[in-house]
């Protein structure tokens, strides 16, 4: 419901077109089981996003599981998403479900969609098509009902054309795209954010309200060609230090 969503809403800033065509389209899928694929460069919010969708969806009572595939190498990957039985490998002392199992019924959130080896894209491509995987080791399948969405700062469809990204496996994912615009291409909004970050921020180390007026002035120009999240960085490092 749009009430679940807003709470999030509060935390995607940003009032002008090109945000409020990203809430409406967040309100239009959250209440499906479309696969999405939010597309922007770092540092924009694609997590946000992300959970934006799973909190107005009725899977919202259920799990939210993030894992971002370009933190582990692709083998320990693996085992992360879809578990391993015991005695899979030298370590394997004991059965150990993978994170698609923790996010049954829920949403993965899958991070840097583009750094996925292709063996492990082939069996992502299984579980979309037919919620079933096996771990490592296994000899079973293993069903599961998930709700994919994924995210990438990269173009894929040059991955796609240069053999580093399945075709199949794109087309899967890209039912749904929510592109997420860089701060630079939003600078009306640089005051609200500037704002917002500097008022959490001195709430949060217990120091006095800063100006906005004054401070803005000041950092606009340093500012405005960053992300939102490198926004909220200079933010604090004010709050911290005036």
């Amino acid at each position: 419901p749009p009430s679940a969503s807003r709470r999030f809403y509060g935390e995607m800033l940003g009032t002008n077109e090109k945000m409020r065509e990203v809430r409406e389209l967040i309100n239009r899928v959250a209440d499906t089981d479309v696969t999405v694929l939010i597309r922007g460069e770092s540092g924009t919010g694609k997590e946000l996003v992300a959970r934006a969708v799973h909190t107005a969806s009725p899977r919202r009572a259920r799990t939210f599981v993030k894992v971002n595939c370009a933190a582990l190498p692709s083998e320990l990957l693996e085992s992360e998403l879809f578990g391993f039985e015991r005695g899979a490998f030298t370590g394997a002392i004991q059965h150990k479900p993978g994170k698609f199992e923790f996010a049954n019924h829920g949403t993965m959130f899958l991070d840097e969609i583009s750094e996925m080896a292709p063996a492990l894209q082939s069996k992502l491509l299984q579980v979309l098509q037919d919620g079933q995987f096996a771990r490592l080791g296994g000899r079973q399948d293993v069903n599961v009902d998930v709700r994919v969405v994924a995210a990438t700062n990269r173009d894929l469809e040059n991955a796609v054309a240069d053999g580093q990204f399945r075709e199949d496996l794109f087309f899967r994912l890209n039912v749904v795209c929510i592109t997420l615009p860089p701060l630079r291409q939003r600078r009306d909004e640089i005051p609200a954010l500037t704002q917002f970050f500097l008022t959490r921020y001195a709430e949060h180390y217990n120091r006095p309200p800063l100006a906005l007026a004054t401070d803005t002035q000041l950092l606009l120009g340093i500012i405005g060609g960053l992300f939102v999240m490198e926004t909220a960085s200079v933010m604090l490092q004010v709050a911290r230090f005036r």
